[in-house]
């Protein structure tokens, strides 16, 4: 009989060794994540998601990088997922060497002609090719395209209060059947909120935000993701809650718990879970893998909004 000094004397000889201790914790945490997300990631196989990714998250090659790694991830295990990017931080940028100036209503950008080229050079020219080619390069399969292709976005100048703001969109009617056949052939969509003016023969540039909103309510999604500059809703305790319901979030807008650039985020969200939209994830794009984190584990890294309790 061989005894346990002989066996391990046999081990290292035949190149093999024992993993140290704190090697096999952190193994043990991989596997134990995988097990979090294992309910999550059955529940999900099939469902439709649509992911608005903007803000600061844009400026950094690593988030997106990243971003589009975990976009991969999900369209690999079977998860139908539409991307609606922004890009006001490329979009200011090539204003500002063009030396236009930007001036906004109620947090939309005053869209003249010269600022609507400026506008879709940017989204469609930088933002959207690159995150494609990102999402290309991290082994999925991704098409780009704008609001203007199908006709996908059909939408009408938007006047807020009355105010012309120029070439802003508001969403009257979405196409998807060119997203139904890029999704059934497995390819995740990316599209640059451009919309189209059918009546006038124009482009309108439209909140992706809203945007995003607009096609999850057609298309019936599961659930509605937005990723921007901040952790999540804070109520008014000054922390984030993990989860609020419409009426909740009504309740702190008119006490003005929330204030500012959230509303119009939240207007989108109610409107989307109306719509039909089961929840609606609002949660900082900055935060490395933050879509997995919130989508597969038990915690999650920002706020949940559903309809009711």
């Amino acid at each position: 009989m061989t005894d346990i000094s002989d066996d391990s004397n046999m081990a290292l000889q035949e190149g093999f060794s024992r993993p140290a201790s704190h090697q096999l914790l952190r193994v043990q945490e991989k596997a134990s994540l995988l097990v979090e997300a294992l309910p999550y990631i059955q529940r999900f196989a099939g469902e439709r998601i649509v992911v608005k990714f903007g803000g600061h998250a844009m400026k950094s090659p690593q988030i997106q990088a990243s971003f589009a790694r975990d976009v991969t991830l999900l369209r690999s295990i079977g998860i139908n997922i539409t991307v609606v990017h922004g890009g006001g931080p490329q979009i200011s940028a090539l204003l500002e060497q063009m030396s236009i100036k930007s001036s906004f209503i109620e947090g939309m950008r005053v869209t003249d002609d010269e600022t609507m080229r400026a506008v879709q050079m940017a989204l469609m020219g930088q933002v959207n090719p690159m995150l494609v080619q990102m999402i290309n390069d991290a082994g999925g399969r991704s098409v780009g395209l704008s609001g203007v292709d199908g006709q996908l976005l059909q939408a009408t100048r938007y006047q807020p209060r009355g105010a012309d703001i120029g070439r802003v969109g508001q969403v009257t009617r979405v196409d998807d059947s060119e997203l139904k056949l890029l999704g059934e052939a497995g390819f995740i969509p990316v599209i640059a909120p451009i919309g189209v003016d059918i009546q006038q023969r124009e482009t309108l540039n439209i909140n992706a935000d809203y945007a995003a909103s607009s096609i999850a309510e057609h298309i019936l999604a599961r659930k509605l993701v937005l990723m921007t500059d901040v952790e999540g809703i804070k109520g008014p305790d000054g922390e984030v809650a993990s989860s609020l319901t419409v009426q909740e979030a009504e309740r702190w807008i008119e006490r003005g718990v929330i204030n500012g650039g959230m509303i119009p985020k939240l207007q989108c969200a109610f409107e989307a879970l109306r719509s039909g939209v089961e929840k609606v994830h609002i949660l900082n794009g900055c935060v490395k893998h933050a879509l997995l984190l919130e989508l597969f584990t038990d915690q999650g890294v920002g706020t949940e909004l559903v309809i009711n309790e």
